[in-house]
This record gives structure tokens, C-alpha cells and sequence, in this order.
């Protein structure tokens, strides 16, 4: 099975680029499953309900979140949907779902989100990303092989250490949050595919998605800088992980980056 992994999708024209070209991808790589980071579609905070029904038309199956999940108030209104996932680690209580299963013809993919703690101050999680997902993978009973793991994190040291803990565990851990692809991809030695991060899909030249002009005056007048979306060409970036069906074993990993 080949699972297609879209990274960060930052603003309403990076949504327009998936319904223009995402079709095309899924088809010309052979695409089974498409999973999309969508935590920064709204105007690169949050998801609306009408974002959230465009990527999915667009041809993404799942959606996964991050730490602008509550971005958007809209949020609420769907979020218990089975087919977006925000971070199984933060406060408990929220609404929502920290990983979901879903069907493909006759195979199942469990899907999880997390979010890092290193570095990542202003975050609302309040549980261990490492034990919470070691709890999922106790807690779901059924005989699934496929399992992906969308890990939005910003320290490095902490996405390689998920993989190597979740090596063996799981079919892909992959990094969000970033909006930098990573060219280490790589396949564990006990079968999971892993890449730091898989980067964003936004606009090209920009401040991670954002009009890099005016995020240059923050670093000149050292003053807060209200970030405003780039008006740039869109990129697509993601990976492919190809997955063996019978053992949930990586077989595969390609970075995808379409500008």
C-alpha cells in the first residue's frame, strides 16, 4: 500500500493547489491513502469548516492537526468527525480524537497525531508523547498492520527519537510543523519508515508560507511582526511511504516536492 503524506497546507491558495494537482500526483504515483496536515489552512491558523471540505474533495482521506488546532472557533463544529485527528497528547478533556482507523477496501490504517514538548511553548498538551502513543498502540485491540504517526514537533532530536522508539512499532512516523523538508529519509532497521519532517505545502520564497517582506521587519526593528500569507507560487511537499500490507513493514520512502 502507498500512503501519500502531505505536509503542513499553509493558507487558502496552498487548498486551491491540492484541488488542482493532487488528483494528478495520487494518480501518476499510484496513491492507496493520502493523509494531510491541515492546522494551518486558515490563513495559516486553524481549519474552517469549508477549508475542511475542500481538502477533502480535494482527495486527502485524513486530516491531521497540530498546535494551531483551536486556531479557528469553527474548529468546534467538526472536529469530532472521524476524519481529522488532532494530537492525542494534549490536554485531556478536549474534544476531539487523537488518532482514528481508516478503511481502505478491506485494509485498515490506524492514523495517529501527536505534538512534541521541546520548544514548543504556548502548546496545550499536558500528557508524554511517548507514553500516550505506547497507550494507543496497547489500547486499539484490533489486528492492524498499517500505522502512521504525524508527529508535529519542532526539536529535531525529538522526531528522531519518536522514530527510533516507534521503530518496529508502527509503519511511518513522520515529522510536521517545521515547514522544511528534511532529506533524511530513511527505513529504521526494524522496518519503520521515518523522516524528520516532511515540509509545508505553501509558498515558495516565503517566510514558512508567510510574506517574507514584511516578516523581515521583525528581525530588523526586533518588534512583533502580525504575519500576513505570501502571495508566492505554491509548492507541494510530502512523502510517500510504501508500506507491505501483510507485515505493516515500510518497504519504501520517497520525498515528494512539486513547485
Amino acid at each position: 500500500m502507498k500512503i501519500l503524506v502531505i505536509g503542513d497546507i499553509v493558507g487558502e491558495k496552498a487548498v486551491e493547489k491540492l484541488e488542482k494537482e493532487l488528483k494528478q500526483l495520487q494518480k501518476s504515483e499510484n496513491i492507496d491513502v493520502t493523509i494531510a496536515n491541515g492546522e494551518n489552512a486558515a490563513n495559516g491558523n486553524g481549519l474552517t469548516k469549508e477549508l475542511f471540505d475542500k481538502i477533502l474533495a480535494s482527495g486527502v482521506d485524513v486530516i491531521t492537526m497540530g498546535n494551531h488546532t483551536w486556531g479557528n472557533k469553527e474548529i468546534y463544529d467538526f472536529i469530532e468527525d472521524d476524519r481529522i485527528v488532532r494530537p492525542a497528547n494534549i490536554t485531556k478533556g478536549m474534544p476531539g480524537n487523537g488518532y482514528t482507523i481508516y478503511q481502505k477496501d478491506k485494509t485498515k490504517i490506524l492514523v495517529i497525531n501527536l505534538i512534541g514538548r521541546r520548544m514548543m511553548e504556548g502548546v496545550y498538551y499536558s500528557n508524554n508523547p511517548f507514553t500516550t502513543v505506547q497507550e494507543i498502540l496497547e489500547e486499539v485491540k484490533e489486528d492492524i498492520k498499517i500505522i502512521t504517526v504525524d508527529f508535529h514537533a519542532q526539536s529535531t532530536g525529538e522526531k528522531f527519537n519518536m522514530g527510533y522508539f516507534l521503530d518496529g512499532k508502527v509503519s511511518a512516523v513522520y515529522g510536521t510543523h517545521t515547514h522544511v523538508q528534511t532529506a533524511d529519509e530513511i527505513i529504521m532497521p526494524k522496518g519503520t519508515g521515518f523522516i524528520t519532517d516532511i515540509g509545508m505545502t505553501g509558498a515558495c520564497l516565503s517566510d514558512l508560507g508567510c510574506d517574507a517582506e514584511n516578516a523581515i521587519k521583525r528581525y530588523l526593528n526586533d518588534m512583533p511582526v502580525e504575519d500576513i500569507m505570501s502571495k508566492n507560487d505554491i509548492m507541494i511537499n510530502g512523502c510517500i511511504f510504501d508500506i507491505d500490507e501483510n507485515t505493516g513493514k515500510a518497504v519504501a520512502i520517497k520525498r515528494v516536492h512539486i513547485d
